[in-house]
């Protein structure tokens, strides 16, 4: 297992984004003396001759659209080399592990994966088949991992450069952008969340000066921007200060982002002038719906008051807010839907969001916390273990049919660069025609007036 090689590290996708999960795992597996080899398939060629080199194959698996690209990848290594160990690691992996060990991969490690998966690597170099704990396998089945371990400098050293990877799209130019973590996992419980059933409500705060080294290390290879992607940057808000503050005096020309609740925008608003003059140019923000009795089942901490204060607030202080959405659930309405629509347009919001978050629709993995709510089984269908979500239908069949048609639109409007702010008056068009109403697509265009430029990423933000 020592030699270059021996030890396969995979990410297939992080949003864009250099792979966090891969340098912070090249880190403590360089440190206990191994020398793995890191291939970002996002970006990279996964050739044959390096799946048919590795004798432990691990695979990060973050989110969703990873954990499908990860397993396409693991039946291609499984096919060319039989006799290699296969670990699915991060977020999806222990979630949907029941389901993987049936076939593609031997292990799973979930929560804080890197000291389980030394211990495995580690395990297998003996030739030992003992249990270990945070390691789940067909013979051994095991909770998450989730305990603090001594966190190291993640290792850039071997990954694309950064001109390979998403930018800051603002002023007319397009910046090199870093990204880094000041904590793991998050305190809140949202019901739909992936963190939830994983972490169950903790989080973890990575020391200052190994997030300030990861910074640093970045800058150096050109970022001008950083992304931090925190599941919530104001978890610990002191912490988070004392590094933008440090971040800010040593590279007072960098730039930055940051994912936060509502929650915490509108109670540390005292906060966010400060933040502003570190640096932070945007807030991305988990909104999901202005549907009341959407926010209340998701457990998401805010109203459709509070968005609208909040919308309201950070173009007070000067910080862009970038919401996400998750607007197809049991739980919204054709009306409830146009009237999200309606919000960003009379509101001149329409450029804050990229066309793709008005047709995300509810996944609920195995093990989510939805499915212990009181009336699941009134919604909540039977796991389809392949699609790593259980089936639902919406009580109003043409919502089901709305979220497709806006899917596909959307995916055509990618495919073929079409102005965002035409493809949200297309997606208002189709909602219209499903509640029995026409639009003129160019009145709604020209009434709209001018286009505000907002700084953001150029890849789209979603799981």
């Amino acid at each position: 297992m020592r030699a270059p090689g021996d030890i396969l590290l995979i990410s297939c996708y992080e949003l864009g984004h250099q792979p966090f999960q891969l340098a912070s795992l090249l880190a403590r597996l360089g440190q206990a003396g191994y020398s793995p080899r890191p291939v970002d398939t996002a970006v990279e060629t996964l050739t044959p001759e390096a799946i048919r080199q590795a004798r432990f194959v691990a695979i990060s698996v973050p989110m969703h659209t990873a954990l499908r690209l990860g397993e396409q990848i693991a039946q291609r290594i499984r096919t060319l080399n039989p006799a290699a160990h296969i670990c699915f690691y991060g977020l999806y992996a222990l979630l949907n592990a029941e389901y993987l060990l049936q076939s593609t991969i031997d292990s799973a490690i979930g929560g804080e994966y890197e000291l389980p998966l030394l211990s495995l690597i580690e395990a297998l170099e003996q030739a030992e088949s003992r249990a270990i704990p945070g390691v789940y396998t067909r013979l051994a089945p095991s909770e998450p991992w989730i305990q603090r371990s001594a966190f190291v400098v993640p290792d850039r050293s071997q990954l694309p450069p950064l001109e390979r990877y998403t930018r800051l799209a603002w002023q007319g130019t397009a910046r090199l952008t870093g990204y880094t973590e000041t904590t793991r996992g998050c305190k809140h419980t949202c019901q739909h969340c992936p963190l939830t059933p994983i972490y169950q409500g903790r989080f973890f705060a990575v020391p200052a000066h190994i997030v300030l080294a990861d910074i640093r290390g970045q800058v150096t290879q050109g970022a001008e921007h950083i992304t931090f992607g925190d599941p919530d940057f104001f978890n610990g808000p002191t912490h988070a200060l004392r590094i933008a503050r440090a971040m800010h005096q040593e590279f007072p020309a960098v730039t930055f982002d940051a994912t936060i609740k509502v929650e915490h925008l509108l109670h540390h608003r005292h906060l966010l002038p400060e933040l502003r003059d570190l640096g932070c140019i945007f807030v991305v923000s988990a909104i999901e719906s202005i549907n009341d009795t959407v926010l209340s089942r998701l457990d998401k901490g805010h109203t459709k008051a509070d968005v609208a204060e909040v919308f309201d607030l950070m173009e007070q202080v000067g910080i862009v807010l970038r919401p996400s959405l998750m607007p197809f659930s049991p739980w919204e309405t054709l009306e409830s839907y146009r009237e999200l629509l309606t919000f960003f347009e009379e509101r001149r919001l329409v450029e804050h969001i990229d066309p793709v978050h008005f047709s995300i629709r509810l996944l609920i993995p195995p093990g989510s916390a939805l499915l212990d709510t009181p009336g699941s089984e009134a919604w909540a269908g039977a796991l389809d273990a392949a699609e790593y979500t259980h089936r639902w239908q919406h009580p109003d069949p043409h919502m089901d049919d709305l979220q497709r048609q806006v899917a596909d639109a959307v995916q055509q409007a990618e495919q073929t660069q079409a102005d965002p702010l035409e493809t949200f008056f297309r997606i208002k068009a189709l909602a219209l025609t499903t509640a029995g109403q026409d639009m003129c697509l160019s009145c709604a265009l020209k009434q709209y007036g001018p286009r505000k430029i907002l700084p953001h990423l150029t890849e789209s933000w979603f799981c």
